[in-house]
């Protein structure tokens, strides 16, 4: 197989293998099974079309392959014959017949199937950790290889947790369908939950050698574009796309060239991507025309977009991020909240003024082990100039951070306390 050849196959299977493995899920109502027939749809391509071409119709080429396959003795699941029996109870019908109806029926509608496996993959009854993995295999550009190291996990952990996924919603008898009324908000923000804790362990990696993981990002980012292509009426998916895009815009210009963090307020903007900030801010005025002004991802894509509106650091306007905060804080109470509105207070009002805000934080539970806690109050107390105090903290907060690019930044403020910096 030539290189050109190998790079079209996989772009082809980029684009097609969601659907493929969605449409094969509503034929099979067995996801694992599903995948395993689309990888046999995928080996038959890599074998026939190097000397009989790539068919006009690539996507329709692998799913008619995988059906074939479906039908096949070797793979056929037990769910295949009850779907049989049921399309052919009222007609005297050939097995063939059936198969055929069923077929016609599955082609009629591929694009809400693809909603229909992001919801069941992202369905509660999974863990938030299996929803993420499972996702990201069903959905993403990555194999389990890279999945496991995006999330710092050996590669057969997390192998055991896909299948395992696959075998709860299985033994769990998902249904292949989109819930309805307050199942279906509940489904969607576990749906959006899972993408967005995609995008921040790209975006801000909890632990491991690199500050960023941008094909984490990449992945939640396309997730989110075909949710919102899927639910164009739903404000919060187009808010939680904003909030991403936004955030996206400055990954450029979040690490130096050894890749160590740059802040937010030393950043060069002019690296800032325009264009995703122009999608980003067309993503947060959809979700405000459909009436999501006072949702958790719109509040927060409001954040950022007063960030990505400023030409400089100086012009952010760091009221209007405070009075943000305050409303996120009534629909999202939680201290991490807290503690940012805190951090947006000292940018409008002084360090002076947010110091007891997060010193008022100190005792709460849910912070326990939470580093950027002593890392907010080192830096407020080294604004006010107690830098023994600053120094202590910084060094508090280094030791409790899982992630080497961040523990040496800290790690270097702490030193410029020590010299009264």
């Amino acid at each position: 197989m030539t290189g050109d050849l190998g790079r079209t196959i996989d772009a082809i299977w980029r684009i097609e293998s969601a659907t493929l493995i969605a449409g094969l899920t509503r034929l099979t109502r067995d996801v694992g099974l599903a995948e395993d027939l689309a990888q046999d749809a995928l080996l038959a391509a890599l074998e026939q079309w190097p000397t009989a071409g790539v068919p006009r119709k690539p996507g329709a080429w692998l799913m008619t392959v995988a059906k074939r396959r479906a039908i096949d003795g070797r793979r056929r699941a037990p769910m295949l014959d009850r779907s049989h029996a049921e399309l052919g109870r009222d007609r005297d019908v050939s097995q063939e017949e059936a198969m055929l109806a069923f077929h016609e029926s599955l082609d009629d509608d591929l694009g809400d199937d693809v909603l229909r496996l992001l919801f069941m993959a992202c369905h509660p009854v999974l863990a938030v950790e299996a929803r993420a993995a499972l996702t990201l295999r069903l959905f993403g550009h990555l194999g389990t290889a890279d999945i496991a190291r995006a999330f710092l996990t050996r590669e057969s952990t997390m192998a055991q947790r896909i299948v395992r996924a696959k075998r709860t919603l299985a033994e769990a008898r998902v249904d292949f369908a989109m819930p309805h009324g307050a199942e279906r908000a509940e489904r969607l923000a576990s749906v959006l939950e899972v993408i967005y804790l995609v995008f921040n362990e790209g975006y801000s990696a909890t632990s491991g050698d690199d500050w960023m993981r941008p094909s984490l990002c990449e992945e939640a980012m396309r997730l989110g574009r075909i949710l919102a292509a899927r639910a164009p009426g739903d404000p919060d998916v187009h808010a939680l796309l904003a909030l991403m895009e936004l955030h996206a815009s400055r990954a450029a210009a979040r690490t130096d060239r050894d890749g160590n963090p740059v802040l937010l307020l030393e950043q060069d903007r002019a690296r800032w991507d325009r264009l995703l900030i122009q999608r980003g801010l067309a993503s947060l005025e959809r979700a405000l025309r459909l009436g999501g002004a006072l949702g958790p991802y719109a509040l927060q894509a409001g954040i950022v977009a007063c960030h990505a509106r400023a030409r400089t650091a100086v012009e952010t306007d760091w009221v209007k991020i405070v009075a943000l905060y305050d409303a996120l804080a009534q629909v999202m109470p939680s201290p991490v909240v807290e503690l940012n509105r805190a951090v947006a207070v000292s940018m409008a009002f002084g360090a002076a003024e947010a110091l007891p805000l997060v010193e008022a934080l100190a005792e709460h539970r849910l912070l326990d082990g939470y580093h950027l806690l002593p890392s907010v109050r080192a830096d407020l107390l080294q604004r006010v100039g107690r830098f023994d105090e600053a120094r202590h903290e910084f060094e508090r907060a280094a030791s409790m951070t899982r992630n080497t690019r961040e523990r040496g930044l800290l790690r270097r403020r702490a030193a410029e306390c020590a010299t009264g910096g």
